[in-house]
């Protein structure tokens, strides 16, 4: 073998390694970015279960979703326990006058 093919594949080598180290860098941060996301979510679905289950007296299913609305949660299946933004839902208004439990204008 020639000199000239080694040392040309040597450096080929020594690039893709370059590439594959920058594409795993990358790799690394968008797993550490996902996994403080996951501790995030996992930590509000702990606090959304503490709301949701937190036992009232005289309290019941109905009257629970109605409380989580009014605490500023959707409880309408498409957007089920997420933050709205203040305004109210239709969704979740129409989802509540079904059960008879609220009548929004």
């Amino acid at each position: 073998m020639s000199s000239n093919f080694v040392d040309s594949q040597g450096s080929t080598l020594v690039v893709a390694l370059a590439e594959l180290e920058g594409h795993l860098s990358e790799v690394l941060k968008e797993v550490r970015r996902l996994r403080a996301l996951a501790r995030a979510l996992e930590e509000e679905n702990q606090r959304l279960r503490t709301i949701m289950f937190a036992a009232q007296a005289g309290e019941g299913g109905y009257q629970q979703l109605l409380r989580f609305y009014e605490e500023g949660f959707h409880v309408c299946p498409p957007h089920f326990a997420r933050v709205r933004d203040g305004d109210g839902c239709l969704f979740c208004q129409s989802f509540l006058e079904k059960k008879g439990l609220q009548s929004h204008g």
